[in-house]
């Protein structure tokens, strides 16, 4: 006769027909064993962090600030009864200039029309023009004095100033090669990033700064001193009344 086992409650044997007694043994599924496994293991694992296709490009690579010497232009409009350079003229071309001061090279341009009904009073504008420039600090070596033939007679042709200064641009704007539903990689299209990229560059003062840093001046030690006694021997204005 077969011995028959019963569970006991109690968890510490089971007895048979027989009389004899046996050990319970606890059967767990063996799914639960594997998924328990599994979970341990992933918590073991190291972590890293992964980097998959479906990252975006990054817009600085696609629209990169380059930079190169290019020709600024600055044209000063001249009227056939003008004698002399007006206020309004005068500071525009010293504001203009100034580019030239921090990051100009090479000489300075200024091409006055020959042709146009204009042509007296632009010369004599050019003239003052380059008076105004040495006047700058400009030696006269870097200053020279060109042509350039209008077309149209009565065209009120203006006096051209221009140099080369290093400056930081981007690519042009604009590009839309592709279809935006068009898409399965999640990148983001050709365009993106390049209006923020121009306008950056537009706004750096000093593009040589992008080469890297400048050299740091020297310590004002009689500033730095005033500034830290006032710091120190200042009364604390903190009120804690508190008025509703």
């Amino acid at each position: 006769m077969s011995d028959t086992l019963h569970f006991d409650p109690s968890g510490t044997h089971s007895t048979g027909v027989t009389g004899r007694t046996r050990r319970s043994r606890l059967i767990v599924p063996v799914g639960t064993v594997l998924a328990l496994s599994l979970l341990s293991g992933c918590a073991l694992m190291p972590k890293h962090h992964i980097t998959v296709g479906s990252v975006p490009d990054d817009y600085r690579t696609n629209h990169p600030i380059v930079l190169s010497e290019q020709e600024e232009i600055f044209d000063v409009p001249v009227a056939r009864s003008h004698r002399k350079l007006t206020t309004a003229q005068r500071g525009p071309i010293e504001g203009f200039m100034s580019g030239y001061t921090k990051n100009g090279s090479g000489p300075v341009r200024i091409v006055m029309p020959m042709g146009s009904a204009n042509e007296a009073a632009a010369s004599r504008i050019g003239g003052q023009i380059g008076r105004l420039l040495r006047k700058r600090g400009i030696p006269p070596s870097k200053i020279s004095f060109s042509n350039y033939q209008v077309t149209s007679a009565d065209a009120a042709a203006p006096v051209r100033i221009t140099y080369t200064a290093l400056s930081a641009s981007t690519g042009q704007c604009g590009r839309w090669p592709d279809d935006l539903h068009k898409t399965s990689e999640n990148k983001h299209y050709a365009n993106f990033g390049c209006s923020y990229q121009n306008n950056l560059a537009a706004q750096i003062a000093n593009p040589s700064d992008l080469l890297g840093p400048r050299e740091p001046t020297g310590i004002d030690a009689a500033n730095r001193g005033v500034v830290i006694d006032t710091y120190q021997n200042a009364e604390p204005v903190f009120d804690p009344t508190i008025s509703y």
